[in-house]
């Protein structure tokens, strides 16, 4: 064998340091998600840029971000670390269950998911399905590291894509829920303006619907609420505004069966801006296994419900 395959000094814990602080942009997060102390993060970056000759990170912003080689580099460890990740996962299924990996919002969670899975987990029995929740941009992370197999979210910004292959499952749009007996409800005529006088229930600015209800907020005029809560925690949301008089700002799938159910109740706010596509994103340099293209398919089927419901024409 002619030349080294790859420079001896580049360990894995190099490699795995460098993913963790770019799926975090954090040297903080980093150094606590992997357990050691932060200098120890920040030397080990730094002695992968040594070695590579370049930067990897443009440290002038106030979060870290990468540099046009970092994002090169990035794609191609994430592949091979990936790659190594599923050759370590192949070795162990002659005596291990195969574990299924799907990163979905919280909204696919709840609307579409449960009957997919009940319908898999019917079908082969012998693999464990693990549903992993977060917001968009954590869970391509994910699926660029070979930690899920697949997303099912919103489609990314373009910059955002290399690598990664989008197919649109159904359109949503965030909605202005309220507890059933809210007072909102018994107004005739009702605009957004009207959210000034009441709590908001909104997700962290990093959701991809935050900006744009902010923007609604701000063509509206609505720009003092009386106060504020951002939570990613839908079960404290949903206790919240139960007992409040709170608005809840959310996307139309997390809240699906609590309207369904009369558990809550949808005031007549215009949000069509804040549609969006939600379907699978995957990457082009993995071919899924059969077990992950049955789920898929399954999911289609029950997006197919949502863009057609039973009572369509």
């Amino acid at each position: 064998m002619s030349g080294r395959l790859v420079d001896p000094r580049i360990k894995i814990r190099h490699l795995v340091c460098f993913l963790e602080v770019v799926r975090l942009r954090s040297i903080v997060g980093a150094a606590e998600a992997l357990n050691i102390s932060q200098p120890a993060v920040t030397k080990t970056v730094q002695d992968l840029e040594e070695i590579l000759g370049e930067a990897l990170f443009d440290r002038s912003k106030r979060r870290l971000a990468l540099t046009g080689l970092g994002e090169v580099f990035y794609r191609y460890t994430s592949t091979s670390m990936s790659a190594l990740r599923q050759g370590i996962d192949a070795t162990r299924r002659s005596s291990q269950a195969t574990t299924l990996r799907v990163g979905a919002l919280p909204s696919v969670s709840a609307r579409i998911l449960p009957k997919a899975v009940q319908q898999f987990a019917q079908a082969v029995p012998d693999v464990v399905t693990r549903i992993i929740t977060g917001p968009n941009g954590h869970l391509l992370s994910l699926l660029r590291t070979g930690d899920v197999d697949f997303v099912i979210g919103r489609m990314a910004d373009p910059a955002d894509m290399l690598g990664l292959s989008f197919e649109h499952l159904y359109s949503e749009c965030a909605v202005a829920v309220v507890r059933k007996d809210h007072e909102l409800l018994a107004r005739d005529h009702l605009d957004l303006s009207a959210v000034a006088d009441y709590e908001v229930l909104l997700p962290p600015p990093d959701a991809l619907i935050y900006p744009l209800v902010s923007r609604l907020f701000l063509a509206h005029n609505v720009i003092d609420h009386k106060r504020r809560v951002e939570t990613v925690s839908d079960a404290f949301a949903r206790a919240y505004v139960r007992s409040t008089d709170a608005i809840w700002f959310i996307s139309e799938g997390v809240v699906a069966n609590d309207l369904a159910e009369h558990q809550l109740v949808k005031l007549p706010f215009d949000l069509s801006e804040t549609v969006g596509p939600l379907g699978f994103t995957t990457r082009t340099d993995v071919d899924p296994t059969i077990d992950v293209t049955t789920l898929m398919n399954m999911v289609r089927e029950r997006a197919e419900e949502i863009r057609m419901p039973p009572n369509a024409e």
